[in-house]
């Protein structure tokens, strides 16, 4: 088992990532449960089928009773009635400002829970669970939000988290498309701080279907990346944007094609292709760079047939309403060097043109 700290401002919590981390509720953890007058877990339903017992028994070992409310699988679970039955489940339970919360389930139950813990009675504690690999990103650096019909992560706040664990043996029942997602995740995070590490990630045989072995270090150097950006910028006002990486243009696919059809991971997959090819023009990218990164993502399993499936105008409308958007304009996180990322503003003219010409890219890859 691994433990990293994140620190921001007058806040300090850890993460730890190996087997058997919910057994730290009964050691590391015992004098957190016991001042709290009530706990409960946010499950994702997929995950609560399959692994609710693990954190349950965990828990049941501290002698605290412990409600339980399950909220739909995936992205589905971050619509506003599913908010606001959040917070009805916790008025009906008899939750105070002195209760607390754990997210048990991927990333989109991770956001759902940190938010309602943000805006339940203005704010009570909470636990992130993870239980994908996608999750090692949401999970830390204390971003909460709901989707909106408009637009992805519209409505939220900024609530960090009481303390992050990552059981990994959970990993071992995520299906191959879910690793996927998570990765594209880990990618990002290589590819915005280290030339060395994206090398050695590019050519990793494994990468799709990881050992747990190999993952773990993985993750928790990708975990050790956000900590450090979010440590810098805990409220997105500078650094902390260059996580957004691939995100303007796969948040737009994503939107698009009405959450929770694709991944989270995939989109994102998506976008920082489209961000290569805007790369290659406003930094120093190797030539072609763009050429070899949709390779090694076809290689690895993931699609871009979506790209087809929308016209620029309709996903203009979403990327437009980007968190990183201001005064009408749009602004895109961008690789000078691999490792060294940058923020650049892209007229809609040039996000067209880049657009028909990674539809072109990609006809010429054989990556539809």
């Amino acid at each position: 088992m691994e433990k990293l700290t994140v620190s921001v401002r007058d806040h300090r919590y850890d993460v730890y990532v190996g087997s058997k981390t919910y057994e730290l509720f009964a050691t590391e953890y015992a004098e957190l449960l016991k001042s709290t007058d009530k706990i409960g877990i946010i499950a994702d339903a997929h995950v609560a089928e399959v692994h609710l017992p693990l954190l349950q028994d965990a828990l049941a070992s501290t002698g605290r009773e412990v409600s339980v409310h399950i909220v739909p699988g995936g992205e589905s679970c971050k619509m506003p009635e599913v908010y606001v039955a959040c917070q009805s489940f916790l008025l009906q339970e008899g939750f105070t400002r002195n209760s607390l919360l754990i997210a048990f389930g991927g990333g989109a139950c991770g956001d759902l829970t940190g938010f309602v813990a943000a805006t339940f009675m203005r704010g009570i504690r909470f636990i992130q669970c993870p239980t994908t690999v996608l999750a090692h990103d949401s999970a830390v650096g204390g971003k909460t939000a709901i989707n909106m019909p408009e637009g992805k992560n519209m409505v939220g706040s900024f609530h960090q988290p009481t303390a992050v664990l990552f059981d990994t043996d959970v990993f071992k029942t995520l299906p191959a498309s879910e690793m996927r997602s998570g990765m594209a995740e880990l990618v990002k995070h290589a590819f915005i701080s280290d030339a060395t590490w994206t090398e050695e990630l590019l050519e990793e045989k494994q990468f799709s279907a990881p050992s747990i072995k190999w993952l773990e270090p993985q993750l928790l150097r990708g975990i050790g990346v956000k900590a450090q950006i979010v440590g810098e910028d805990e409220f997105e006002h500078s650094t902390r944007k260059y996580l957004n990486f691939g995100h303007t243009f796969g948040h737009a696919v994503e939107a698009a094609s009405g959450f929770g059809s694709l991944s989270h991971g995939e989109c994102v997959m998506i976008g920082m292709g489209y961000a290569f090819l805007l790369s290659e023009k406003h930094g120093h990218l190797p030539a072609d760079f763009t050429g070899r990164y949709l390779r090694f993502a076809k290689r690895n399993g993931y699609t871009f047939k979506p790209v087809f499936n929308y016209s620029f105008e309709e996903l203009l409308s979403y990327m437009q309403k980007d968190k990183k958007a201001s005064f009408g304009k749009m602004n895109f996180v961008l690789l000078k060097q691999l490792g060294q990322p940058f923020v650049k503003e892209i007229s809609t003219g040039e996000c067209q043109q880049a657009f028909e010409e990674f539809k072109e890219k990609l006809e010429r890859e054989e990556i539809v």
